[in-house]
């Protein structure tokens, strides 16, 4: 169905063709005076030169024209020429009342049904997630969820740092601890162990102290280096190994992510497009674009518009090793072949924009992705601890995501607990730790998602796990309120939306009418913080809606009704807004 915007902008349009203009005059948009009016038309000063007219007699000859639409209530032309319009209670009512009973309050799919891998997530093996892996999974998960709510087939990638010298450093690091395990035995001919030779926190372990002997001794590095070739060109032993890292490195991934509510389509990773790298590289030198500069391979990316400097893309090193920007084009030759993608979006650290603009310039002109791919790259900013630096632990250290996850849930449960009665309510400390999980998981997400993406952002774990203000439990706070009341409503179950009968709850049902052209908006935009922005909206106006009206106990049943509806559709919409922003709602708090 059409958004509010638009079947406004249809009568005003037949107005002013009514009249004897363009109907295109006609587009309707928020007022920017609420004070003065509820809706305005700027199309008569649009057209006064068209028509050589003043704009105020345009907008009068407009308004004359709308005195018997029913949508409004209030139209009125004013100098210098603007139409101010107020909406109809009884039209806002019908139209709120069409949104609730229509499926997905009436978003409208899409021309085109595209299918859209996001790539997002991309954490090293072996190595646990820290803070700095927070943004990519929350933003890209939430990126996913939305456009596959606007009806499009979206396939999420965790996209796996898998394949470099990490994982020769942890093989070769084992050769030194276990020098006698199969699988540095090249005469070896049986089957492997079953059960891997290390834990995930040994593995854990391991990799930081490969990594600074390599630092240290050459011949150490020398060793590793030569444990990654090994690997990557088939070593069976090193093969059986990366195997074990693999799976008990995917294991735990999925548990962190799982707290998260994160979830992935593919687990693919850097290793699933090597077999893809040779053949492109051989197409890629039948281009005729690929050229040999100090030994390695490049293409010139640079492009006539470009006012930055843009270096060439290095596809192969001097010693034919790969890069990111092998795996990188080689995984896009992989997802073509296997997905035909209309759109690839990557969800990745903004400080990595110029790999990206190499790559999808790389992949365009070798033809590793057709004219119908567009590869799009979603840069997000750092979050940053209150002195502005990156946030870390007390000590100094990178904080791993489980304990800020951790400390984030005590923080919710302690609030929790000291804000009720356990005793009263008979809820004991069991369901109040279940409730805190998914408050907490609210206030991490919701604190992430509400700042836009490209920009850094302060971490403040007091702020964020506010029950007030501009927080995710305070948009918990609000829905649970809303669950309450519906719970003791004894009343008639068949309701529906009534005209407004004061302020407070037509701004309620004015924003609801909002809610599928926000969809549009942040779908257009991959922009969760702006769905964000509509839920708080939303939470202020029904809060001074409800501390200003007394629902349960109306005498009124008909107000009392109305309102009962106005309420579920507001849970409906948020209940969907927080889906797609990745978080759910307790029963209570």
């Amino acid at each position: 169905m059409n958004t509010l915007l638009e079947i406004l902008s249809q009568h005003v349009g037949e107005a002013f063709e009514k009249a004897g203009y363009k109907s295109e005059l006609g587009r309707v948009g928020v007022s920017n005076r609420p004070d003065l009016c509820e809706y305005q038309c700027n199309g008569a000063m649009a057209g006064a030169k068209e028509y050589h007219k003043a704009p105020l007699v345009i907008a009068g000859d407009v308004a004359d024209a709308l005195k018997d639409c029913e949508c409004f209530s209030f139209v009125e032309a004013v100098p210098p020429g603007f139409l101010n319009l107020n909406i109809s209670d009884t039209f806002l009512a019908s139209y709120l009342r069409d949104c609730a009973g229509a499926e997905k309050f009436g978003l409208k799919e899409p021309d085109k049904k595209d299918k859209i891998i996001i790539d997002y997530g991309g954490p090293n093996v072996a190595k646990p997630l820290h803070v700095g892996h927070l943004r990519a999974a929350v933003i890209g998960e939430s990126v996913k969820r939305i456009c596959a709510y606007k009806g499009h087939d979206v396939i999420g990638d965790i996209h796996m740092g898998d394949w470099g010298l990490q994982m020769g450093l942890i093989i070769h690091e084992l050769s030194v601890r276990q020098p006698d395990l199969p699988y540095f035995d090249p005469e070896f001919t049986g089957e492997y162990p079953a059960e891997a030779p290390f834990t995930i926190s040994e593995l854990e372990e391991i990799y930081p102290t490969a990594s600074a002997k390599s630092k240290e001794d050459e011949e150490y590095k020398a060793a590793a280096m030569d444990a990654t070739y090994r690997l990557q060109h088939g070593d069976r032993g090193c093969r059986a190994l990366w195997d074990h890292i693999m799976r008990v490195s995917k294991a735990d991934l999925k548990k962190n992510y799982d707290n998260l509510m994160v979830s992935f389509e593919l687990w693919k990773g850097e290793a699933d497009a090597d077999p893809y790298i040779p053949p492109m590289i051989e197409n890629m030198k039948k281009t005729g674009l690929l050229y040999e500069s100090e030994g390695a391979l490049v293409i010139d990316v640079k492009e006539e518009s470009d006012t930055k400097e843009m270096p060439p893309c290095m596809v192969l090193k001097s010693d034919g090793a790969s890069l990111y920007t092998t795996t990188d084009l080689a995984t896009l030759v992989q997802r073509r072949e296997d997905y035909d993608p209309d759109r690839v979006i990557y969800v990745v650290d903004k400080r990595q924009q110029l790999h990206f603009d190499q790559v999808f310039r790389a992949a365009a002109k070798t033809g590793i992705v057709a004219n119908k791919c567009s590869l799009e790259f979603i840069g997000f900013g750092t979050m940053n601890g209150k002195d502005g630096k990156p946030f870390k632990t007390r000590e100094g250290g990178v904080m791993r995501l489980e304990s800020l996850i951790g400390d984030i849930t005590k923080t919710m449960y302690e609030k929790m607990l000291e804000n009720r009665n356990l005793a009263s309510d008979g809820e004991g400390s069991d369901e109040l730790k279940k409730t805190a999980d998914l408050v907490a998981i609210a206030a991490l997400k919701y604190a992430d998602l509400s700042n836009q993406a490209t920009k850094d952002y302060i971490f403040d774990p007091e702020r964020f796990t506010s029950f007030e203000g501009n927080t995710g439990p305070y948009i918990l706070y609000t829905m649970v309120r809303i669950k309450s009341i519906l719970a003791r409503y004894e009343g008639d179950k068949d309701v529906q939306i009534a005209p407004a009968g004061n302020p407070q709850e037509k701004n309620v049902q004015m924003t609801l009418a909002r809610f599928n052209a926000v969809l549009d908006n942040v779908f257009d935009e991959l922009a969760p913080h702006k769905l964000c922005a509509y839920i708080y909206e939303l939470a202020d106006g029904f809060n001074s809606f409800y501390h200003d009206t007394r629902i349960l106990t109306e005498e009124d049943e008909e107000k009392k009704k109305g309102w009962i509806a106005l309420l579920e559709l507001t849970l409906s919409v948020f209940e969907t807004a927080i889906e797609l922003l990745g978080f759910k709602a307790p029963e209570k708090m």
